[in-house]
């Protein structure tokens, strides 16, 4: 099984983008406006698209609705630095990405505070997504308004005042000249933000990722979503160890088995578009609460299914709160049509956040939640063929999702 990286990547920055909840293009917008001021700089094409996929995950540190918010609000946040260097890790841990690590640690450093020893290179390509990055911040409100292309001006003239000190001034007289274009800021918009980068993915990142390269992108991303509050700090992890263990044995092959670990990775990615007061909420979720949370399964699979060859795996992630009787979400698909890849992550999910501490209850020993389990099975909500697996091994399986025995299964 391969796919192109070009698709991870892309589908991977819509989900970093959904943190900003009611604006889900920072980071695309952050990536054109690098692209375009390194062309005016005259940098060669891979420099160029090496730009583009920094700004894409400039943010990829960030899981939080409210660490968003203060970065796209506020034009210098004194607590920036945390998300660069969380970023730079993940990075780091994906071979086919580590290159964009470094710009990703420095891109809230001022210029005249970048570190004497680090690479010139690095610091330049770390202080221009800085720099359209804040721009960004400072043009966001204004897009989509009839006088849109009026606040331009004020962006302009405060990059140009920080000039030397926040950013290099060769990357400033660059940015300069690109932004006095209409077609500079137009391209932000979202049409045709989506034509740009349509573009870009057909020209860039064209190599394959195998199955090794396809599992350390989910792990890295799965730590994202983990993040995202501490009550469901390594959930995605837990999760995929269980599925992982009972997809073995229920006696499924070793491909389908790894397309289920990575579908259980990743079936909470669109739960960053969840704000944080939802998730960390102590009591029953209002209506409104409610429908958020409705929501973040459906994001799953519009994100996976734009990876081609991922079907399987979007189908089967953005499963994981369907039921048999066809009362789950969000396609109300009943028995026949939810496969066992997905019942085997149903079961998974529930088991361990039974197992895990939550803001309205701690965490359940094993005897509640089989009886948990088995009470599901029998009014008709959980296959109790994969619940019987879990419950035949339970003392081990249920160590597995709360994380023992972990390294056994890599």
């Amino acid at each position: 099984m391969q796919v192109m990286l070009a698709d991870m990547v892309f589908a991977l920055s819509e989900a970093v983008d959904l943190v900003g909840v009611d604006d889900d293009l920072h980071g695309r917008r952050v990536a054109v406006m690098a692209a375009e001021c390194a062309r005016e700089l005259g940098y060669d094409t891979a420099h160029r698209w090496r730009l583009l996929h920094a700004g894409m995950l400039h943010d990829c540190g960030v899981s939080s609705t409210r660490v968003h918010a203060n970065l796209v609000n506020e034009f210098d946040w004194h607590g920036a630095q945390a998300h660069c260097v969380l970023g730079e890790a993940l990075l780091a841990s994906i071979p086919v990405l580590a290159d964009l690590a470094p710009i990703v640690r420095w891109h809230h450093t001022h210029w005249s505070a970048m570190p004497p020893g680090l690479d010139p290179d690095v610091a330049r390509d770390a202080n221009l997504i800085y720099l359209v990055d804040r721009v960004d911040a400072l043009t966001a409100p204004s897009y989509g308004a009839p006088d849109y292309l009026l606040a331009k001006e004020a962006s302009r003239q405060r990059i140009a005042a920080a000039s030397g000190r926040e950013f290099c001034p060769a990357l400033v007289d660059a940015f300069l000249a690109v932004s006095r274009r209409e077609a500079f800021w137009l391209t932000l918009e979202r049409r045709h933000l989506t034509r740009y980068l349509n573009h870009a993915a057909a020209e860039s990142l064209q190599g394959e990722l195998d199955l090794a390269g396809m599992l350390a992108l989910a792990r890295a991303f799965s730590q994202i979503v983990d993040a995202k509050s501490p009550f469901t700090a390594e959930h995605s992890l837990g999760v995929a160890r269980l599925a992982l263990h009972l997809a073995q044995r229920a006696g499924l092959d070793q491909p389908t088995c790894a397309r289920i670990e990575i579908a259980a990775l990743l079936h909470d990615i669109g739960k960053l578009r969840v704000p944080d007061e939802v998730l960390e909420k102590p009591g029953p979720l209002d209506p409104q609460q409610r429908a958020s949370m409705l929501c973040h399964s459906f994001e799953t699979y519009q994100i996976l299914s734009a990876i081609r060859g991922f079907d399987d795996i979007a189908l089967w992630a953005s499963c994981h709160h369907e039921k048999l009787d066809g009362s789950g979400y969000p396609f109300h698909f009943e028995a026949g049509e939810i496969p066992l890849p997905a019942r085997i992550i149903a079961v998974a999910d529930i088991a361990q956040a039974l197992v895990q501490n939550r803001p309205y209850r701690g965490s359940m020993p094993d005897d509640a939640v089989m009886a948990h389990l088995q009470k599901l099975v029998a009014n008709g909500l959980l296959d109790g063929e994969v619940v019987g697996l879990l419950d035949a091994d339970c003392a081990a399986s249920l160590a597995i999702a709360r994380g023992a025995a972990a390294s056994a299964l890599h």
